[in-house]
């Protein structure tokens, strides 16, 4: 292929002798423009087909499907848990509506009567444990205004103790000033002793450099005598007089500094031995006070904690009292509610049993009716016809303070009545059309009961009425 561009989307050379080579070497290059003769041919690229292709899939689509699985899986356990559950709920259900059908075919009515007895003896109980924690809580009342005494008390003892211990306190602040005091003065004697003490024994050295002193100049003076003739006088003598007169001196001032040692250390140690004993009496005093005080401490905190354990005990028997006495009122209400609920169902069932007595006494009525008519239709078609038949029905029930009563007529023209005397409703029973009594019919001739209200019903009726005919039956 010397002109042509080899496969599709190939390299492509317009001329020359390397067309069919590039043709079959590159792919997806397009036709560049030509060179001339003898030259090299341009080469253009398709940059776009160098890109990576776009698969269009997103790399964790495994892993969404696997998790998808995975909860159609769980979801599907689920749905099979419900199916369980409501076939279990199905069967308990059928088992409930068999227990309450077994329920209402039972004869509640013994049960629903014995009830009262069993209603007043929890209703007695409860009002006896009603008195007992009534009796408990005049006890409890009791014990809390004695022990509310017994805290007063404690009270006063405590703000006596308190009393006494700020006098004592006082008193010690004062006995401290006091001994303060005698401290301050001891001290200052004290230190006047050691004052006195440091003059005696500068005296004493300052006497005693004077005797040296003097003694070294008697010694060191040198005596220049005019020597006359007169031999008497006598130095010895004489020096030992001034010697004498000196040591007198210094033996009175030795004295006299010594007495006045002596009295002033005296009456120190007396003034140091008195306050020595105020301050020994002082301390004495002031442990006793400590032993005091730590004892009313402990004495207060005891009472304390006994007022901390009376009102925690009364706040309990408080608590106690009242629950008891919610519980009670709560269990006394939901009885007398549930004596109510009873009065009322047994007031429903005797109307229900009164509607029943009464529907049972129109279809006797009724029945009886049909006989005599039956019997009167056998008479008159066997030829015996007879001028009057009368049929009485006699009922009487009592609703209250009204009586009633029931009559029932029976003619041989072939109309029957039926009439109570004194009820709030009646009996009619119609033959061809006609329709006698204050009762509503029915087409067949039934006789609908019209009852007074339930409060009005204190007992329930008696037997069915007889039925009286002076008919007979004669034989076809």
């Amino acid at each position: 292929m010397a002109s042509g561009s080899g496969r599709a989307g190939g390299y492509g050379f317009s001329r020359g002798r390397a067309s069919s080579f590039g043709g079959s070497m590159f792919g997806s290059v397009v036709l560049g423009p030509m060179c001339p003769p003898g030259g090299i041919h341009q080469v253009t690229i398709n940059k776009s087909l160098l890109a990576p292709l776009s698969v269009e899939l997103d790399p964790k689509i495994q892993k969404v499907c696997a998790q998808e699985r995975e909860q159609i899986k769980a979801l599907n356990n689920k749905f099979a848990s419900f199916i369980d559950k409501v076939r279990f709920l199905e069967q308990q259900n059928q088992v409930l509506g068999t227990k309450w059908e077994l329920l209402q075919q039972q004869d509640l009515n013994n049960c629903k009567n014995n009830l009262e007895p069993i209603f007043e003896g929890y209703i007695s109980n409860l009002r006896k444990q009603l008195e007992t924690l009534s009796g408990d809580r005049v006890r409890l009342d009791s014990e809390l205004r004695s022990m509310r005494d017994v805290v007063e008390d404690y009270k006063k003892r405590y703000e006596e103790e308190i009393n006494k211990r700020t006098t004592a306190e006082n008193e010690f602040v004062v006995l401290k000033k006091d001994v303060d005091a005698a401290y301050m003065s001891k001290v200052e004697l004290q230190a006047k002793v050691d004052a006195l003490e440091r003059e005696i024994k500068f005296f004493t050295c300052l006497y005693e450099g004077e005797i040296a002193q003097m003694q070294s100049h008697i010694s060191d003076t040198s005596v220049i005598l005019s020597m006359d003739n007169n031999r008497n006088l006598d130095l010895n003598s004489i020096i030992a007089e001034v010697r004498a007169q000196y040591e007198d001196i210094a033996l009175k001032s030795k004295a006299e500094a010594e007495a006045l040692y002596q009295t002033k250390f005296q009456e120190l140690q007396l003034v140091a031995g008195r306050h020595g004993d105020d301050l020994k009496h002082t301390k004495n005093e002031i442990s006793e006070l400590t032993r005091l005080i730590q004892r009313l401490r402990s004495e207060i905190e005891s009472v304390k904690k006994q007022c901390s354990n009376l009102e925690t005990a009364i706040t309990d028997a408080e608590q106690r009292g009242h629950c008891a006495l919610k519980d009670a009122q709560a269990k006394l209400d939901e009885l007398e509610a549930a004596l109510l609920q009873a009065k009322e169902e047994l007031a429903r069932m005797m109307c229900e049993y009164q509607e029943l007595m009464s529907t049972k006494l129109a279809l006797d009525i009724e029945i009886a009716t049909y006989r005599k008519l039956l019997e009167g239709e056998e008479c008159r078609m066997s030829g015996e016809y007879t001028n009057s038949v009368s049929i009485s029905v006699i009922s009487s029930s009592t609703a209250g303070t009204a009586g009633t009563g029931a009559g029932f007529g029976y003619s041989g023209s072939g109309t029957y009545g039926y009439r109570p005397s004194s009820i709030g409703g009646g009996y009619g029973f119609l033959l061809g059309g006609c329709v006698t009594g204050s009762g509503n019919c029915s087409p067949r001739g039934e006789a609908k009961s019209r009852l007074g209200s339930t409060s009005e019903i204190k007992d329930l009726p008696g037997k069915t009425p007889a039925l009286s005919s002076p008919t007979k039956k004669t034989p076809r």
